[in-house]
């Protein structure tokens, strides 16, 4: 990527200046807050879910409601590429699944096929391959309204569900998302229903004639001689398809009617995620469950809550992010040491108690049987499916502020309860899963359904990181087995340029960010050979006005590394942190990066951002966090003042 970076001249910001910026961004949080004292930002992926949305109401054959199909048709065609199609993330390449669902879902609004931006989307869907390119899940919605047959989507029978767990294909061996969103799929391609599609549109348009030449497919993360292996089962089982006993499919559909039923989370969904919550509407329809069916209402109304609707546009979100963006907030109140700011914070830790999960044993016992249950959700309800990324800031941020409050002691045990489940969702490697243990069952990527390849949760170092901060600032010992085990996973899972992979955020920013917090914190000194490497790393790719960015092409099959990008807040901020966390903080550099922050801080006293800095599945789906560019650079700067105004130049905390 080409782009101009001015020189940053002002190197070293003067102190009324920065605590000016802390201040003007501090009462911006703060004015940002809930009523209730909570923090919950927009979460914006690309085109395909409020697609998807509009796609769901003509399958349902529901009354339009057309002025809020106007306001998405207006986004969809706003955030249209110059290529003509629609990126997976801001100023991204042209992709084909996310391009079929934008065209097909505005042709569904009544957008002409010969309009200018439908003309274009058709010829750049063309020039790839046409629509039989597009990824496992989109021909899925083509299926739906019979627009390809559903023999072009690979196979899972519902039958799978009834299968023991030692099985090697089983939902208990997936990541959680997957089980969510297969879970009722399996009934919809068992069934195979037609949408009710009430005006009759089709997207023929967009496949190539038969016999029409196609370009090379691109590489696949697929090995070949796994691709040949289950590409045979899959020609099994199409051809058994019609052959399963009747009772046995009524059988497997009621069970998985069952599970989804259990998880359905009330207003927050099933799996709390965008297409989990749209399978479940649409098995819940095809199994003739009426609207009015408190199942099917309640998860059709769960749908509707995911929908930000603005005064000209719209769009649907794929899930919430409160407890991720108020744990993250209060640490960035905490750290600022303003009253107001830790007054603030201790509101929303009082929030967030409640929301921790400590009756439910969720789908990640399966593989951790006894462990008492701890952990915080991502969302606002998803008590299945807690994960160990939420858990540790949540606990360090209580951590961090109970000693300055006159009810600190009622975080004592919400605070052991988080450190019981995250020591026990430690995986044999000595890293961590975000919603489950040891899930490494890799070969189930190569599966034909797995396009994507992201159907697990194995551990990662972004997510590790945080559990090594939490265990170390609740004292866990840096000689202990399971700290050792944890250190060496994340030093041995360094890149040879000295980076780390970020798997949840964009990408070797992130990731070395949180693998410099975890290893101070667990006290690896900043002399180490990979705390050095990682300094080294990030200081190459400073952009020369003073700010971090990469581009989320970074994420490519062959692990190559760092994409430039331009600067953006909040992999400034994330950089920054981990410098400081490496002992950096006089580095001029740093001071270089702060002033970048200084220097581009908007009105409001926060930072905008289109740019987008955080990962759902690497290749395939990102997010964009609007909370990030507001709390993470408040964040760095406060930290950088504290630390500069202190003779203890060590970071104190996991995070």
């Amino acid at each position: 990527m080409n782009f101009i970076s001015p020189i940053a001249t002002d190197l070293h910001p003067a102190d009324a200046s920065l605590d000016a910026s802390i201040a003007r961004a501090t009462d911006a949080l703060l004015t940002a807050r809930k009523s209730d004292g909570h923090w919950c930002f927009e979460l914006e992926a690309d085109a395909t879910i409020p697609a998807e949305y509009v796609l769901l109401g003509h399958f349902l054959g529901e009354e339009p409601n057309l002025d809020l199909e106007a306001k998405i048709g207006r986004y969809l065609r706003r955030i249209q590429g110059e290529h003509g199609g629609w990126p997976l993330f801001h100023g991204g390449a042209f992709n084909i699944s996310a391009t079929v669902k934008a065209y097909y879902a505005l042709k569904m609004i009544g957008d002409d096929p010969d309009a200018p931006h439908m003309v274009r989307a058709r010829e750049a869907t063309l020039a790839y391959g046409g629509a039989e390119r597009a990824n496992v899940f989109t021909k899925i919605q083509l299926a739906l309204f019979g627009q390809i047959s559903w023999r072009a989507i690979p196979s899972m029978p519902v039958e799978m569900i009834l299968l023991p767990r030692w099985f090697p294909i089983h939902l208990s061996k997936m990541s959680y998302w997957a089980r969510t969103v297969l879970a009722p799929l399996l009934v919809l391609m068992a069934l195979k229903p037609q949408g009710a599609n009430p005006r009759g549109i089709g997207v023929s348009e967009l496949f190539l004639p038969k016999g029409a030449p196609r370009p090379p497919k691109e590489k696949s993360h697929v090995k070949p001689g796994w691709a040949a292996f289950f590409g045979g089962l899959d020609v099994v089982l199409k051809g058994v398809d019609r052959a399963w006993p009747k009772g046995t499919r009524e059988r497997a559909i009621a069970k998985v009617v069952d599970f989804t039923k259990e998880r359905l989370n009330g207003e927050d969904g099933l799996g709390a995620i965008y297409p989990a919550m749209a399978n479940a509407v649409m098995m819940f329809h095809t199994l003739g469950y009426k609207p009015d069916h408190p199942d099917y209402a309640i998860a059709r109304l769960a749908l509707a809550k995911l929908v930000v609707e603005k005064d000209d546009e719209a769009y649907c979100q794929p899930c919430v992010s409160p407890i991720w963006d108020t744990g993250l907030a209060a640490h960035a109140m905490i750290e600022t040491g303003d009253p107001r700011a830790e007054a603030a914070a201790a509101e929303a830790l009082r929030w967030l108690k409640p929301h921790q999960i400590l009756d439910v044993e969720g789908d990640w016992a399966e593989a951790r049987p006894g462990l008492r249950p701890g952990g915080w959700a991502f969302q606002y309800g998803n008590d299945h499916y807690p994960d160990t990324d939420d858990t540790a800031v949540v606990a360090m941020a209580m951590d961090r502020l109970k000693p300055k409050l006159a009810d600190g002691a009622t975080f004592d045990e919400p605070i052991k309860r988080a450190l019981e489940w995250t020591e026990g969702m430690q995986s044999t490697n000595g890293g961590w899963g975000a919603f489950d243990a040891d899930n490494t069952y890799h070969y189930l990527n190569n599966i034909p359904f797995a396009d994507h390849g992201a159907l697990l949760d194995p551990p990662t170092v972004d997510v590790s990181a945080r559990c090594i901060g939490f265990l170390a600032q609740m004292g866990e010992p840096k000689d202990s087995p399971r700290m050792q085990a944890a250190i060496r996973y994340v030093e041995a899972e360094q890149m040879a340029d000295g980076s780390w992979f970020g798997r949840w955020g964009v990408n070797y920013v992130y990731g070395t960010w949180s693998a410099l917090c975890a290893l101070n914190a667990a006290g690896v000194e900043p002399t180490a050979p990979s705390v050095r490497k990682g300094v080294a790393w990030l200081l190459s790719v400073q952009n020369p006005d003073g700010g971090w960015g990469e581009d989320a092409d970074s994420y490519k099959l062959d692990y190559s590394g760092y994409e430039p990008a331009p600067s953006t807040a909040s992999q400034t901020a994330w950089a920054l942190l981990g410098l400081m966390a490496a002992g950096e903080t006089d580095n001029p550099a740093v001071a270089r990066g702060i002033a970048y922050l200084v220097a581009h801080q908007e009105e409001d006293g926060l930072w905008g951002q289109e740019h987008y800095t955080g990962g759902g599945f690497p290749r395939v789906f990102y997010l964009r966090y609007h909370g990030y560019p507001k709390y993470f650079p408040l964040w760095a700067m406060a930290r950088y003042r504290n630390l500069k105004a202190s003779n203890v130049k060590r970071v104190a905390w996991g995070v």
